[in-house]
């Protein structure tokens, strides 16, 4: 996988914390540095920290399905990726402006769910895992403080398309791995 294809994976699953932290910079009335630099934290640690886990888990069974991975991969990232377009049409809810340890940890994990069944999919296409997740980790934290910072200065209106536009390149990049696997 090419650093250009981490990087849109990157971008992809940052999509759900950069509007999570768009709508959190919109509730912030008093923003601080800190309230950056903790949605950058929470955010990209846990975005980082799933597709590990996910990259162990699938390493364990990739082995027993090495002639179906590209299915597998293709169905994950589409799965993942339409139901992110899904969400960003149907999904209305209030966040917060608190970024107490419980609040930040619950939207932390809710975001990087989809994140897991990515680092599986890593693990079926042999990908290096920590320059992988560094740089999902590094995106995910830079992209979740510019979301704070764009929605406490232009509010909520970046949060649709940022999901569309994440949820698309995750189903793009599904559907090359299954040409590649179909193909080659």
């Amino acid at each position: 996988m090419s650093l250009l294809e981490l990087f849109i994976i990157a971008v992809g699953l940052s999509a759900d914390a950069f509007a999570v932290s768009v709508c959190k910079g919109l509730a912030t009335h008093d923003l601080k540095l800190k309230h950056l630099l903790l949605a950058g934290a929470y955010f990209g640690g846990f975005q980082a920290l799933m597709p590990l886990l996910g990259f162990f888990l699938g390493s364990s069974f990739a082995g027993f399905i090495d002639k179906y991975d590209h299915f597998v991969v293709f169905i994950l990232l589409g799965f993942i990726g339409g139901h992110m377009v899904f969400e960003a049409f149907h999904e209305e809810g209030e966040v917060n402006a608190s970024f107490d340890v419980g609040t930040m940890l619950l939207l932390a994990i809710a975001t990087s769910i989809d994140a897991l069944a990515v680092g599986v999919s890593f693990a079926f296409m042999s990908v290096a895992i920590v320059p992988a997740i560094s740089l999902i980790g590094a995106t995910t934290f830079v992209l979740s403080a510019i979301g704070i910072k764009v929605g406490h200065l232009f509010g909520s209106k970046y949060q649709t398309p940022a999901e569309v536009i994440g949820g698309l390149a995750l189903i793009a990049i599904g559907i090359k791995v299954l040409i590649q696997g179909l193909l080659g």
